[in-house]
């Protein structure tokens, strides 16, 4: 007991040796994970691309320089107060690339040169007016000046500059209310028109002399990737559909919601068709860029990127519908589907290589006419049709695939429901006339053995899952429904039918592909090359 009469000291202070409570240790080690687990998430985000981070300082630099404006004492003197919109001014001016910063510049000059301009118009006549219609003719203005912008940014074709109307109504509204109590609004004016030209020339200063970020080379780098991420999706997805006996199918809700977690190839193709917005936004930034870099002559045609992304989203519409076929419910069974195995294969590996060639142009800045690749791709192609119009009977009916007649002489020999060496190759044709094997004891065990095989993989990954032989052998349904049921299961096999045509009609899309390389080719001028 220390202190004064009455009070009482109490010493609280815990040993080395103490254990803390067992809730205070698991509010530490959370703390301490969500802690770790967001600098490991702003480390990678930075690491992804780094020009994110020479971004942030260059902001950070660009701000440092205006703010001396108003610290340092001389620069303060002459403009006063108003110095503060050249800090605004490059707070909003300062875009991520060199484009979107001239864009923004010029709204904001224009924007702010407007409303300068109106407001001494209107200062002059209010000031004529007299002192107590002034207040009044203020108003009216700035009533008048919101209305108008407002309206006109909505203009479709003055979409582009919405942000320029923005910059003149409250650049206006600023202006002539504080220059109304300030007693002298035609300085006033003036005096922020100085101010914002000095932080626009100096966010434009530092944009482009350090380390400038060029919009048009964002566009034509993420045009190259958007060719590189089709092609291997395209081929990813064959591959998948080739190989795949239906064995290791996950669950199609829990797949989409984990987006496909195993084909990176489909996130990369689904971000190219989602790139739409920002690929306009960088040719629009980029028509405001000098000329620089590899882009040396002026009136680039930045629009015909846009085309040729335009097309090359087309063509990955096709691959995203292959990607719905290999996931559908209703599946082609597998020995049916490795009868087009090579034709499916090399019509694919052609398309690929095609789309990489556009890619390798368009990334050098070369040009070629690409003549052998695209005879190899048509001739795969087509290769690829006749074996469909060869073996059509496959796709239309279940009874030359499944014959599920009472005979069993009459079905398909049974290496059609083997390894995948055995059914490379295509399907045989049956035989009614075969001779009987003089030991039936071992050809009834392997075809009972096979058969069972066959009916137990087409029930678990397969559409529908129980065949109509099924039926016939129970004898519990009507026999006029047996060639109905038969119809139904032969939709399985034209899923097949449905997979050939979409990769036919992508080839069909390169073709406008090609036409679309070869235009933006001519027009910016690539080099030209030899025909590969």
């Amino acid at each position: 007991m220390n202190g004064r009469n009455g009070s009482i000291k109490i010493d609280v202070t815990l040993s080395p040796n103490a254990v803390l409570p067992g809730f205070l240790k698991k509010s530490c080690v959370t703390k301490s994970f969500f802690l770790r687990k967001w600098v490991r998430d702003v480390w990678e985000f930075a690491k992804e691309d780094t020009n994110r981070v020479i971004f942030a300082l260059k902001v950070g630099l660009a701000m440092l320089l205006v703010s001396l404006l108003v610290l340092i004492q001389a620069p303060f003197k002459v403009f006063g107060t108003n110095i503060i919109w050249a800090i605004l001014t490059v707070g909003i001016m300062f875009e991520y690339t060199v484009g979107a910063t001239f864009n923004r510049g010029f709204n904001r000059a224009v924007g702010s040169l407007l409303a300068g301009i109106f407001a001494i118009m209107v200062i002059e006549i209010a000031m004529c007016s007299g002192h107590v219609a002034e207040p009044y003719v203020i108003g009216l203005s700035i009533f008048v000046v919101g209305a108008i912008t407002s309206f006109m940014k909505l203009w479709p074709s003055l979409a582009p500059y919405e942000y320029g109307f923005r910059v003149t109504l409250f650049t206006y509204c600023l202006i002539i209310a504080s220059g109304y109590r300030m007693g002298n609004p035609m300085r006033t004016a003036m005096e922020r028109l100085y101010s914002i030209a000095i932080g626009g020339l100096l966010a434009i200063l530092v944009n482009v002399l350090i380390c400038p970020m060029w919009a048009g080379e964002q566009l034509h780098k993420e045009l190259v990737n958007g060719f590189n991420s089709v092609a291997e999706s395209l081929e990813e997805c064959v591959k998948k559909y080739l190989r795949d006996d239906g064995s290791d199918h996950p669950e199609f809700s829990k797949t989409v919601i984990d987006e496909f977690p195993d084909e990176p190839a489909y996130k990369n193709c689904r971000e190219t068709l989602n790139a739409a917005a920002r690929l306009d936004s960088l040719a629009s930034s980029a028509k405001w860029e000098p000329p620089h870099g590899r882009f040396r002559h002026f009136s680039y045609p930045w629009p015909e990127y846009i085309k040729v992304a335009a097309v090359l989203r087309h063509c990955a519409y096709e691959v995203m519908a292959l990607h719905g076929c290999l996931h559908s419910e209703i599946q082609a069974p597998y020995n049916l589907r490795i009868t087009f195995q090579s034709e499916i294969h090399d019509a694919a590996s052609q398309a690929a290589e095609l789309l990489r060639s556009l890619g390798n142009n368009i990334s050098n800045m070369k040009s070629s006419l690409h003549t052998s690749l695209l005879k190899r791709l048509h001739s795969s192609t087509g290769r690829l049709q006749s074996s469909i119009d060869l073996h059509s009977y496959l796709l239309t009916s279940t009874h030359s695939f499944y014959d599920c007649t009472a005979k069993p002489t009459d079905k398909l020999p049974n290496t059609l429901s083997l390894t995948l060496k055995d059914c490379s190759g295509p399907f045989p044709k049956q035989s009614s006339d075969a001779e009987p094997n003089p030991n039936p004891a071992v050809p009834i065990q392997a075809e009972s053995y096979h058969e069972a095989m066959r009916k137990q993989q087409r029930r678990l990954y397969s559409w529908p899952s129980r065949e109509v032989d099924d039926f016939e052998e129970d004898g519990g349904v009507d026999t006029d429904m047996i060639p109905h049921m038969r119809t139904l299961e032969s939709t399985a096999a034209l899923s097949l039918a449905t997979f050939t045509s979409l990769l036919i009609e992508f080839v069909a899309r390169l073709d406008h592909l090609v036409d679309a390389v070869d235009a933006l080719a001519k027009m910016a001028k690539f080099k030209q090359e030899s025909a590969s």
